[in-house]
């Protein structure tokens, strides 16, 4: 009876510990509750619930990421009817990640159109008032659950449309994004006289004369939203800022990079303009044909995160 009794114990401790090695090697992180400290090396696609809607975005871990160490994070916003892997493919920011080390989180626009609430624009979001900045806010909570962020070195960028929400981020959430570099797009008019940013933010913005969907010299939409110019949307983050009226000027080949520095609080606003270019990311990859092709004169990418990296939150 009593060898019975051992042997039966010693069969059930082995189906213990066959049940648990099965468990360590099959769980694969899928939401916030199930992740790990130790996130998969490369894309992994997630969920989160915000409001009323279920919310999906992309992340990249660089294949050197430390969870003992706290990881700078970028945000990076795709343009309207586009996503979150089209953004990886045109910024090619992934790239850029896995040199540098730096997480990079693609979140997605929600609806059928794929925009960004930018305040008047753009499509569906716009129009029924989607609470993206609520959604850039709980997903910087979630990641907080199972990454460790450097919380001084939390950056937004976008293209187009995402370009409009970076801009709307800077103005509403400067207390938890350190710097800003939007690409290819200004914001509406009335948004900018709304704006309010609650501390001085570094800003770098690239911007074609040629872009035809969103104009260098500003303009209307057929809906009727009035974009400021690019001049202006530098002169208005200039005053928000304290920097020097006078920028710092260089050109070589078609880049104009004009630098107003130093501004308050260790702040600068930068502008490249790519005379000629079009609505494109440059360095990048074209978004489509008709769009026109990248100027490969210079990469927003690598620019942007060396602007990033001497701007942490002061």
């Amino acid at each position: 009876m009593e060898k019975s009794l051992r042997v039966f114990f010693l069969f059930l401790g082995t189906l213990l510990l066959v049940a648990q090695a099965c468990g360590t090697t099959s769980a694969v992180p899928s939401s916030p509750e199930t992740e790990s400290a130790s996130p998969p090396v490369g894309n992994s696609e997630h969920t989160l619930t915000v409001g009323p809607l279920e919310r999906s975005y992309v992340l990249h871990i660089p294949p050197g990421y430390d969870s003992s160490h706290p990881t700078p994070l970028v945000l990076a916003f795709h343009g309207i009817t586009l996503d979150a892997y089209e953004m990886i493919r045109i910024s090619g920011l992934n790239t850029q990640s896995d040199a540098a080390g730096f997480i990079v989180v693609y979140p997605n626009a929600y609806g059928r159109q794929r925009s960004w609430n930018g305040g008047h624009c753009c499509g569906e979001a716009a129009r029924e008032n989607t609470d993206d900045v609520g959604f850039v806010r709980a997903l910087l909570d979630e990641l907080d659950t199972y990454l460790n962020i450097d919380h001084n070195r939390v950056y937004a960028t976008g293209f187009s449309n995402g370009a409009i929400l970076t801009y709307r981020l800077g103005c509403e959430m400067a207390d938890q994004i350190a710097a800003i570099a939007p690409v290819s797009a200004t914001q509406a008019q009335e948004d900018m006289q709304a704006c309010r940013p609650s501390r001085p933010l570094p800003v770098l913005h690239f911007h074609g004369t040629d872009d035809e969907p969103n104009p260098y010299n500003g303009g209307a939409t057929p809906g009727g939203v009035q974009f400021i110019s690019v001049n202006d949307q530098i002169a208005f983050w200039v005053s928000a800022d304290g920097c020097p009226v006078q920028a710092q000027q260089t050109v070589s080949g078609s880049i104009v990079h004009d630098v107003y520095a130093p501004c308050q609080d260790g702040a600068a606003v930068e502008l490249y303009t790519i005379i000629g270019g079009k609505h494109a990311w440059p360095g990048g990859e074209a978004v489509s044909l008709r769009m026109g092709q990248p100027t490969m004169e210079i990469s927003a990418t690598l620019l942007m995160w060396e602007f990033f990296i001497a701007h942490p939150m002061p």
